[in-house]
């Protein structure tokens, strides 16, 4: 069986309908604001890059939008269905929001105790996937992001690159309607970093609905259809990536791009 990685969504890139809306949203940690006010919204088939500092709220604005964290106030609408309001989950199924919703972590998060397919299996066996449909979306997702010849392999056996593609693998089982992915090339070295863009750059091209949070500011250039600059809670900036990151009309987005190195 030959199967597309982004199979899951088979949609046209930036239709005008939402699947991920976020107003409002605010969130404290300890006293502390780590998101004031954060407004954004992803269209189906498109790529939202969330860039800035280390510490000004990039991965809590994703854990709130699939609701790992949840908010203390604000809206959150995914997929057309308001999972979040006015300091209130209302979403009565989370499960299903996040099969709607996938997500890829800095950190990879696979089951040390399972082999390579059995991560990508398990996914599927707990929403109820046959076990032989599942095996055979499990091994086709890991030939297409190119580790199918470690299927067997246990995560301690992996290389950090081959542990995110199963990662990504595993997201893709559950076709989501929106991939988020969190600094997925943080714990990388470069030629693992350059393998899993690849794969990105093969959901890009497929029409994969992604929101990421990344350093990797050429990449972002290169694939985005929107970028965000959020520091200290705010979004202080966004819009394309050519004129965010090439030139940004906001001091402290020239700032950032000084420190980090613009892409262009």
């Amino acid at each position: 069986m030959t199967e597309s990685v982004a199979a899951a969504t088979p949609t046209p890139r930036a239709s005008s309908e939402a699947v991920v809306r976020v107003e409002g949203l605010c969130k404290s940690f300890d006293g502390r604001l780590v998101l004031d006010q954060v407004d954004l919204e992803v269209r189906r088939g498109s790529i939202v890059s969330v860039i800035g500092q280390s510490g000004g709220g990039k991965t809590t604005l994703m854990r709130c939008v699939n609701l790992l964290e949840r908010p203390d106030l604000g809206t959150v609408e995914v997929a057309g269905e308001i999972v979040h309001q006015g300091g209130r989950t209302v979403c009565r199924d989370l499960p299903r929001l996040r099969r709607t919703v996938g997500m890829v972590f800095q950190r990879f998060h696979l089951f040390p105790h399972l082999t390579a397919v059995e991560n990508v299996v398990l996914a599927q066996r707990k929403a109820g996937v046959p076990e032989p449909r599942a095996l055979e979306r499990a091994v086709a997702l890991l030939r297409r992001v190119g580790v199918a010849h470690r299927a067997l392999a246990q995560p301690d056996q992996l290389s950090g690159g081959e542990q995110q593609r199963v990662a990504i693998a595993r997201a893709l089982a559950l076709r989501p309607e929106v991939l988020l992915f969190d600094e997925p090339t943080s714990s990388l070295d470069p030629e693992a970093t350059r393998e899993v863009l690849s794969v990105m750059r093969e959901l890009a091209a497929d029409g994969m609905t992604m929101l990421l949070v990344t350093h990797e500011l050429p990449f972002a250039r290169e694939v985005s259809d929107h970028v965000v600059f959020v520091d200290g809670g705010r979004i202080v900036e966004e819009g394309r990536p050519e004129d965010v990151l090439d030139t940004p009309a906001e001091a402290r987005t020239r700032e950032f791009l000084q420190a980090y190195g613009s892409p262009s």
